[in-house]
């Protein structure tokens, strides 16, 4: 039987998604607590992995057990197992084909971004900062430019291990409220450090020191010298993945609603 399941997070305090020697993930984390409740090794795939410090608000993730128990056990069982910065959010036995990976049309992240010129406290580990204002429209015109696809080598990590550069980047969407900007990003894929390399594009660009023309010369270069640093993993949230309706998977979780 393949269960799939809904994990929300708080990345701060670990070395990202993906198991390590360390025991210091989030996978490792879910995949001990998974174990102690069916009392047997449990190995989870997930639909996309986070680096440290990233926050999930619906990763998804599938396993394959033997096991009989419904799915309020399973996340009942789960979470009475894992620490309190990590949570399952749903469980769904899924119709057989279903793969959290492959059967994914899109995913989803959002950043959020802090526009102060004191750096946050209470939201410390949670918000991205900008010291200085943000023009929007400076903004949302560089954005534009990513829209459809295209090969984006210049926001590609170094150690990234996608087999191609080439992503269809299909929305980035701006809203705002207060000094918090909300930035969510929806594509085929991600690259590694690909949203983090381009929200550092944004914020140079937003701060006036590029003009918005500067970003369509970024992704032109192929090169990931010509972008800006890349920004800082706090303020980004991973808000799952995209499935078709078939599968039964649900498209959002409760703390959707906790983001500005």
């Amino acid at each position: 039987m393949r269960v799939a399941l809904g994990i929300s997070y708080n990345g701060q305090a670990y070395q990202g998604w993906q198991s390590q020697l360390s025991g210091l993930t989030v996978q490792d984390k879910l995949e001990a607590a998974l174990g102690k409740f069916a009392a047997q090794r449990v190995s989870t795939l997930c639909a996309g992995r986070t680096d440290s410090g990233v926050h999930g608000i619906m990763q998804v993730v599938h396993f394959d057990t033997l096991l009989e128990r419904d799915t309020y056990s399973w996340v009942r069982g789960t979470n009475a197992n894992l620490p309190r910065d990590i949570a399952v959010q749903w469980a769904v036995i899924p119709p057989e084909g279903f793969h959290c990976r492959a059967c994914a049309t899109s995913r989803r992240y959002a950043y959020v971004l802090y526009e102060s010129t004191i750096r946050p406290s209470i939201d410390q580990g949670r918000v991205g900062w900008a010291f200085r204002s943000l023009d929007a429209d400076a903004m949302r015109q560089a954005a534009d430019m990513l829209l459809g696809e295209h090969d984006f080598t210049s926001f590609r990590a170094s150690q990234c291990q996608a087999l191609s550069p080439v992503k269809h980047l299909m929305e980035i969407a701006f809203s705002k409220r207060g000094s918090y900007w909300r930035i969510e990003f929806e594509a085929n894929a991600f690259l590694h450090h690909m949203i983090r390399n381009i929200m550092g594009c944004l914020v140079q660009i937003g701060q006036g020191k590029k003009p918005p023309e500067w970003m369509a010369e970024v992704l032109a270069a192929r090169d990931r010298r010509a972008a800006a640093p890349t920004f800082s993993p706090d303020g980004l949230y991973f808000l799952g993945p995209r499935y078709d309706a078939k599968w039964g998977i649900p498209d959002r979780a409760p703390a959707y609603d906790g983001l500005p």
